[in-house]
């Protein structure tokens, strides 16, 4: 992977980590057409780095947001943001579980699968189509809706699934309100992130990149380019989802998920 593979893909990461239509189905979509061979291993650990990128994106749009849970917290009170963390924590350990038990599994699945992905780039289309329908109410997340909508976080861990898209459809199917929606699938994947990435960068620091294939340099550029975009990107994303535009997300889904497959049976 040179310097304008990790820029075009930094890109990719962060318009579509936060639009529902798969930021990991389109990383490894893009890997293919590049004609990366990249082993599990950095491939994976590519996509840790640029998911770095949009989470620290994450960061600078809900500061404020994040600064009132961590205020509210302190107080030692059970109040609204207290019981937003909690949420968020509750909405974790499908994830958390998931990742823990399956990891080998999960990164034999990040090794150019454009058949898998086609396939959950349709059934993420097809989530989309439905909350669009959804009728609008003013319901906020509960521990019930936090462990479902943690669920469908953990089944957005494979290429193709989109994460916003999965955790969103599934928020807005439950009846909650679409703002609280955005806010609640963007703030609860950071803790997820933050602390997979922590993980990956010490044991990068600890075997000094031994293995590693893709230079620091070109993850780097991966990582600005993943933040820059995905700024512009979270901020569009909560202006489409109050004006309940996910229909036209889920034709894009659709249109790309039976490209993949078609490519996948014909190229």
């Amino acid at each position: 992977m040179g310097y304008l593979e990790a820029l075009i893909l930094g890109l990719i990461q962060g318009l579509t980590e936060f639009l529902p239509v798969s930021s990991s189905g389109h990383l490894e979509l893009g890997k293919k057409l590049f004609e990366l061979n990249l082993a599990a291993k950095d491939s994976l650990t590519f996509d840790v780095i640029v998911h770095g990128g949009t989470a620290l994106s994450t960061i600078v749009v809900f500061r404020k947001d994040i600064l009132e849970i961590i205020q509210g917290i302190l107080k030692f009170k059970w109040n609204d943001e207290t019981k937003f963390a909690f949420y968020v924590v509750l909405s974790m350990i499908p994830a958390a579980f998931v990742g823990l038990a399956f990891k080998d599994e999960i990164e034999s699945l990040f090794e150019g699968e454009v058949l898998l992905v086609g396939g959950m780039l349709v059934i993420t289309g097809l989530l989309l189509f439905l909350a669009d329908r959804a009728k609008k109410t003013d319901k906020k997340v509960g521990p019930v809706e936090a462990i479902i909508i943690g669920i469908s976080q953990a089944v957005a861990i494979l290429p193709g699934i989109s994460r916003s898209g999965a955790t969103i459809s599934t928020s807005v199917l439950l009846g909650i309100d679409r703002d609280k929606a955005a806010r609640f699938s963007f703030l609860m994947v950071l803790p997820l992130i933050i602390g997979k990435n922590l993980v990956d960068l010490k044991d990068i620091y600890e075997t000094g990149g031994g293995g590693m294939e893709i230079p620091l340099p070109v993850l780097l550029l991966g990582f600005v380019a993943a933040f820059v975009s995905g700024l512009f990107a979270c901020k569009w994303m909560i202006a489409l989802v109050k004006r309940a535009k996910l229909k036209y997300f889920a034709y894009y889904c659709f249109a790309v998920g039976i490209s993949a497959t078609l490519y996948y049976y014909f190229f």
